[in-house]
């Protein structure tokens, strides 16, 4: 199966700058294709076998010194990052408490108003209650009195 990677692509993954990989391609020693205008490596196992192991290691499986200082290094800047976004999402966690804590403050204040609003209607309510049941007596009354003078006079 043959892959192929960009030529910039390449050199990253080689380790190696553009002129040498040129180089390599002119000797033949890589090959290439070109599609829409750019140029496209093949990765096979023999244009893989002139990226550099690293150091002086042998052919084991370990890891090199680079490799190794890369990958704490992005470990490192990825535990920069995910602290950072740790601490905006507890900023914006903190400025939404509040937010929500004076929300619920004027929620109480006009709880309170209306309740003193509700009382104060309750209290003339009261005070109209009694004023119509006072109406309704003397109104009683004075029909009924007004009933005995009429059966007086007739």
């Amino acid at each position: 199966m043959q892959a192929w990677l960009k030529v910039d692509e390449f050199c990253k993954l080689a380790h190696l700058d553009l002129k040498s990989v040129e180089s390599l391609i002119k000797s033949g020693e890589l090959k290439t294709k070109e599609e829409d205008g750019e140029l496209f490596v093949e990765t096979t196992t023999r244009a893989l076998g002139i990226v550099p192991k690293g150091g002086d290691l042998t052919k084991s499986n370990t890891p090199s010194g680079d490799f190794v200082e890369k990958t704490i290094g992005t470990i490192l800047n990825l535990h920069e990052k995910v602290l950072d976004a740790k601490d905006e999402t507890l900023e914006a966690l903190k400025s939404e408490n509040r937010f929500l804590k004076e929300a619920l403050f004027s929620m109480q204040e006009l709880y309170d108003e209306d309740r003193k609003t509700v009382e104060t209607l309750s209290e003339q309510l009261k005070y109209a209650r009694e004023e119509i049941e006072f109406l309704k007596r003397k109104y009683k009354l004075m029909w009924n009195q007004a009933v005995e003078n009429y059966k007086k006079e007739s």
